[in-house]
């Protein structure tokens, strides 16, 4: 018999462990459901709380485009395209309209190029002596696009729609509807609160799109670790459960990382045929505490970012400061839920009474562009709605069991001694230059 790795039933990983998978509130059937219907879909939850694997099983074989920050809309249709083996080359003269080329770089792509220019009775050209077909041709009405990627018979998927700005949200929100005109059906995966975004975004959206949420409770959290343990052959206490359960913050991820320290630190690696048990709750305590000082260049890195602000500006300000100062002193379910922009100027204005409600929008709006690195990733918190709202959960284990010192104390007090007077801050469009 071959005795299973703790790792291969637990732990962050990119493919899915069945052995601690869970189908929580039956959604792969629900999802299964609307992908025979003619709609949109939409799934949201918070980072790392199962929606990859929750795709991963239930659409195989895509077209998976993941946004980073600063990514467009013609990105999107780019890196799908070329997923089919079919390059898009575009120019966009406005807001609404785009104009481009696309060409056949493989064999599959040429042969899709050719059965759409048929399908809408377009006249077949080649280009050159290498026989790439090609086509130059207004494309703002996305028909040649969306015929190309529903000829692929591939479900194109969206991920990390969050990272986008609001301006391209919106585009792709509107772009959804011709998508839903045209017969191609999107899912869209990203984190954020408010239940039909994509409907708030774009009304003409109403009945096209179907929204699941991926939100886990205690009990189905236990689940998972039953599962796992089933298959390990393993005990866990009650406590260790419990303490497992709660410190994962109602989300999967952080609970597959914790579980699996928790056995490293139990000395647990694989599965045995004699009943292994946990017992103690300080593995649980030990895991949680490795895992936060895992975690600490990472959130240190980041409230440094934007603490700083914009500090290579003329009219830096430490604003920035004190709207991390806010955010990150509220409390889980607060910061879950959203720190409200009135209540974030109501403490800031206490702490620093220059603050003024222009400027600390402005710098709000700054937020997720000064989080990200160079590839566009390592957002932690998001800012829409008039709210301040945590999209990695792992901060708040950071929080629990780290011994922080975050640095806008220090960046507060360099901005006084420069002698900054809170009453400029840079517009988010300047921050490039």
């Amino acid at each position: 018999m071959i005795r299973k790795q703790t790792a291969q039933v637990f732990g962050v990983s990119t493919e899915i462990l069945k052995d601690s998978y869970v189908d929580r509130g039956a959604l792969d059937e629900k999802i299964k459901q609307y992908l025979k219907r003619d709609n949109h879909i939409a799934i949201r939850g918070a980072s790392k709380s199962g929606k990859s694997w929750l795709r991963q099983r239930i659409i195989g074989d895509a077209i998976t485009v993941q946004c980073r920050w600063g990514k467009s809309v013609a990105d999107i249709y780019r890196e799908a395209l070329g997923q089919i083996g079919v390059k898009l080359v575009t120019s966009e003269s406005n807001s609404r309209s785009m104009e481009g080329t696309v060409e056949g770089e493989t064999e599959f792509g040429v042969g899709l190029i050719g059965k759409v220019k048929v399908k809408l009775g377009l006249t077949s050209t080649l280009s050159g002596s290498d026989s790439k077909e090609s086509l130059r041709q207004n494309i703002n009405d996305l028909d040649f696009i969306c015929q190309l990627i529903r000829e692929s018979g591939k479900r194109l998927i969206v991920e990390d729609f969050h990272y986008l700005d609001t301006k391209e949200r919106t585009k792709l929100a509107y772009d959804l509807k011709t998508m839903w005109d045209l017969r191609l059906y999107v899912v869209i995966i990203g984190v954020w609160s408010d239940n039909n975004l994509l409907l708030n975004l774009n009304s003409e959206l109403t009945g096209r799109v179907r929204e699941v949420s991926v939100v886990w409770n205690s009990e189905e959290l236990a689940k998972i670790l039953e599962k796992g343990c089933q298959a390990l052959n393993l005990e866990l206490s009650a406590g260790v459960r419990d303490e497992l359960v709660e410190i994962a913050y109602g989300n999967a991820g952080i609970l597959q990382r914790l579980v699996l320290d928790t056995l490293d630190d139990a000395n647990i690696t694989r599965q045995k045929s004699v009943r292994q048990a946990v017992h103690d709750i300080n593995h649980v305590h030990n895991a949680a505490m490795f895992y936060a000082d895992e975690l600490n260049s990472v959130y240190q890195t980041f409230a440094s970012r934007v603490s700083s602000g914009i500090r290579s500006r003329k009219n830096s300000t430490g604003i920035y400061a004190h709207i991390l100062a806010v955010a990150l002193e509220s409390t889980d379910d607060d910061l879950i839920a959203g720190v409200p922009r009135s209540e974030i100027l109501r403490v800031s204005k206490a702490r620093e009474p220059r603050i003024q409600p222009g400027n600390l929008k402005l710098a709000l709006g700054n937020l997720e562009r000064l989080q990200v690195d160079s590839d566009g990733r390592g957002l932690v918190l998001t800012y829409s709605d008039g709210r301040v709202r945590l999209v990695d959960q792992q901060l708040l284990v950071y929080r629990r069991f780290a011994t922080v010192r975050w640095p806008w104390e220090d960046m507060i007090e360099e901005a006084d001694t420069a002698g900054e007077d809170y009453s400029t801050v840079v517009k988010v469009d300047d921050l490039a230059g």
